[in-house]
């Protein structure tokens, strides 16, 4: 017998008395690297620990085959820059909150928040059972990105003033910190509102450049240290009841990953979303109540403030409706949800907390 004859007839054999041959190797999963650029500073360990936390288990989730770096705000693109550099490639993800880019689209602020508009949990309910997901992906289709929840503040702080809001008037020509929606009513009331990255705040508040700012809950507030330069702590965050960051990802860079890749930064966005709002209800209380007893004065605003900007509230979202289709699709998508769940909200969660805080009132 010839010897290849001899070998082909014992490999044959070999297989047919079970005996394993040994299995062509897999081509193993490739090696990237992408960059993330944070529009926040790395002092705001929480809010920009959102993208570390993503990019730490999306490492994990791939044994280390998918590698994600963090950039804080101005390393690699200025904080409010995020939007435009994920969308035209300059870099391949981002970690931003939506309403910093309202001059380009007033519907690119609610999916961040929305004055009077969904808290929290709605919010995340509306996005993931709701259709909001869906409505939020075919906006963002049109700058090339694809969005996914990066986290939550829950409800906001109203902010910092260096003097206190007895009434509408004390208002007029007050410089304020604020963004989006917020702004435009704070306008409309007779302040002026300022755009400014959370690193410039203080300076701003210090040297009296600004009256008041508001920025996101006591436990980052007191972080960069807006105690010291404003003495007045007021609530609630009316233009900020549930607010969420987001990570954004070029829609092309995307497509090109891998199945086991998408799907692992899909659940390492899932975490970092639910883990930052646990964090701060964890850190928030405590931090309150050094706050006041450093010498902060909490203040609610006054009724007269409240109602004249729900008022203004829904003028603003009337008009945008009537001019803006993908505003108006969004907007009235959420509100019918926060409708229904309002109404449920009103039998359980909210009953429930009024009766609590009414028997710790007794005690």
């Amino acid at each position: 017998m010839q010897r290849r004859d001899f070998l082909k007839s014992a490999s044959v054999g070999a297989v047919a008395a079970g005996l394993a041959l040994p299995a062509r190797a897999e081509t193993a999963s490739p090696a990237i690297k992408w960059r993330m650029a944070s529009s926040f500073p790395k002092s705001l360990d929480t809010i920009y620990g959102g993208a570390e936390t993503l990019a730490r288990r999306v490492a994990e989730l791939t044994d280390g085959r998918f590698e994600i770096r963090v950039f804080a705000g101005g390393e690699l693109v200025p904080p409010f820059g995020v939007l435009d550099a994920v969308q035209q490639n300059t870099i391949e993800c981002g970690h931003t909150a939506s309403y910093y880019y309202y001059g380009k689209n007033k519907a690119l602020a609610l999916e961040t928040t929305w004055p009077f508009g969904l808290n929290t949990r709605q919010m995340t309910a509306w996005v993931h059972e709701g259709g909001g997901m869906e409505l939020l992906r075919s906006m963002f289709a049109e700058y090339g990105i694809v969005q996914f929840p990066g986290g939550s503040t829950g409800a906001q702080m109203g902010g910092w003033f260096r003097k206190e809001v007895k009434s509408l008037a004390d208002l007029q020509g007050l410089k304020i910190r604020i963004p989006g929606f917020g702004a435009e009513i704070f306008s409309r009331m007779g302040a002026v509102p300022q755009s400014l990255p959370g690193g410039e705040i203080y300076p701003a508040l210090e040297r009296g450049a600004i009256d008041a700012a508001e920025w996101t809950v006591p436990y980052d507030d007191e972080k960069l240290g807006f105690q010291k330069v404003a003495k007045y702590y007021y609530y609630p965050g009316w233009w900020e009841p549930g607010t969420h960051l987001v990570f954004y990802v070029n829609k092309a860079q995307w497509e090109s990953l891998p199945a086991t890749y998408r799907a692992a930064f899909e659940v390492a966005s899932r975490e970092a979303h639910l883990m930052m709002l646990a964090a701060y209800d964890a850190k928030n209380p405590p931090v309150l109540q050094r706050l006041m007893r450093d010498g902060a004065e909490l203040r609610r605003f006054p009724d007269d403030v409240l109602l004249k900007a729900y008022e203004i509230a829904q003028q603003i979202y009337a008009e945008e409706s009537a001019v803006n289709p993908t505003f108006k699709t969004l907007y009235e998508s959420m509100l019918a949800f926060q409708q229904s769940s309002d109404a449920w909200w009103n039998v359980a969660e909210s009953s429930m907390a009024n009766f609590m805080r009414a028997v710790q009132r007794r005690k």
